[in-house]
């Protein structure tokens, strides 16, 4: 890896920029390339992780303009990271790409209807919680009504986006209640209590999986676990930072320190691997920043995923649990999980421990789902080609349930069994194991 690059500006100042002798290192190594799912499907050395690095090393060194090619090539990157996973020279790939996305969208180099929607939804609607119940609130007004369904039908939403008429089958139903509004700021569970804990509601997961965040909630009272789900904290920032937007990532995650590091915790708890992985990376975020930086390392340390967490404490689910006995139960690794906090092991574990039911490992578990943020919505067709390959594993693995730990990768996942007629049940893991715990 080279040192930060002192010419590049904008975006790519302070990113850790590989050196031209480090490229040439990539070029001649090339374990990466069997693990990146863009170059797997189209065999283009621009669309692997080492061409879009030498990429951006000329665009940050001024040997090349910013292009529509060079847009082109970082919008179709998923940012799954698994060439971090197998990179052993450990090129930090996720933080190049996601500076080059903020240099394409503050520069103005990507398709004028996408960077809109990113202004008005990422920008604007997840910017307060407050605005995001309300937008939901009107889609799940719509969706119940009936409206939603006779808008597909007719192909009004194709009038504008054909892009988006596509992608309408991937909206979650919006939750009855959203967690934020059920859960009281502090709850204490029966008999002593082992830990002090805070839980991150999220922003899809508040709205639309609120009955998950329940179940991990129920989890952690169930493991002796005091839960405070503090008021005022929001998005967490992730979805704006991997998508070119640091600046409002940067202010979200200011007010999610603020609010977690008042609260005398033992951990942070997420269910959301997108979450967590950035909340993780707050203290990489605020770098440098004499105000912040120490801050926000002391709220990543204490950030844990939930599968991360009850393994770490032992967490034994019940053993005469009905839901579970003689299923056949299979994974799914969430990208940001497994490649980012290298979470793997963890999950497996909880889940062998439950006795009844028989584990089966997914082929290529850790291979994108094509969910990948919005990227199965802004990109609709290339991310099936990736759903169709899961799904072709699912049906290898005839499981009765797919287990994984992230939002996107249900919507997708789900997408995927429908259009395909598998009748698996697809559940977060929280949820999982909640059930497990019934007798």
């Amino acid at each position: 890896m080279g040192n930060p690059n002192p010419h590049a500006v904008g975006a790519f100042e302070g990113v850790d920029i590989p050196s031209y002798d480090a490229i040439i290192n990539c070029i001649h190594c090339g374990l990466c390339l069997p693990h990146c799912p863009t170059y797997v499907v189209t065999g283009l050395e621009s669309s692997s992780p080492r061409g879009r690095i030498r990429l951006i090393k000329s665009v940050a060194d001024g040997d090349l303009p910013m292009t529509k090619k060079f847009a082109e090539e970082m919008d179709f990157c998923l940012d799954c990271q698994a060439c971090e996973t197998a990179c052993p020279a450990g090129v930090k790939y996720g933080s190049l790409v996601e500076a080059a996305r903020a240099q394409i969208f503050q520069q103005g180099h990507e398709p004028w209807i996408r960077s809109l929607n990113k202004r008005i939804f990422l920008s604007w609607f997840f910017r307060q919680p407050s605005r995001l119940h309300v937008l939901a609130r009107i889609l799940r007004l719509v969706e119940r009504s009936g409206l939603q369904s006779f808008l597909q039908r007719v192909g009004v939403v194709g009038l504008f986006s054909s892009a988006l008429q596509k992608a309408q089958g991937l909206s979650p139903p919006i939750s009855s209640r959203f967690s934020s509004e059920m859960l009281p700021e502090v709850l204490t569970p029966p008999g002593s209590v082992r830990r002090r804990v805070g839980f991150l509601t999220g922003c899809i997961m508040d709205v639309a999986y609120a009955d998950v965040n329940m179940d991990t909630v129920d989890l952690l009272l169930k493991s002796g676990c005091e839960v405070v789900t503090p008021r005022g904290q929001g998005c967490c920032g992730s979805v704006q930072a991997h998508n070119g937007d640091p600046v409002t990532a940067r202010l979200l995650a200011k007010e999610n320190i603020l609010v977690f590091e008042r609260q005398d915790l033992d951990a942070i708890v997420m269910n959301s691997a997108g979450c967590g992985a950035y909340m993780k990376e707050y203290g990489h975020v605020f770098q440098g920043d004499s105000e912040w930086s120490e801050r926000a390392a002391g709220v990543a340390r204490r950030v844990k995923d939930i599968t991360e967490f009850l393994d770490e404490i032992g967490f034994q689910p019940s053993e005469q649990s009905p839901y579970v006995r003689g299923k056949r139960v299979t994974y799914h690794d969430a990208c940001h999980l497994v490649h980012t906090q290298k979470i793997s092991e963890q999950p497996r574990r909880l889940l062998k421990s439950i006795r009844g039911l028989e584990y089966v490992e997914l082929p290529e578990a850790s291979w994108c789902c094509g969910s990948a943020g919005i990227y199965n919505v802004t990109r609709y067709d290339d991310s099936m080609k990736f759903l169709r390959r899961k799904i072709e594993h699912i049906k290898e693995a005839r499981p009765d349930v797919i287990v994984t730990g992230n939002p996107g990768c249900m919507v997708q996942i789900q997408h995927g069994l429908r259009e395909a007629g598998i009748k698996a049940e697809l559940v977060h893991t929280a949820t999982f194991l909640r059930r497990a715990c019934e007798a």
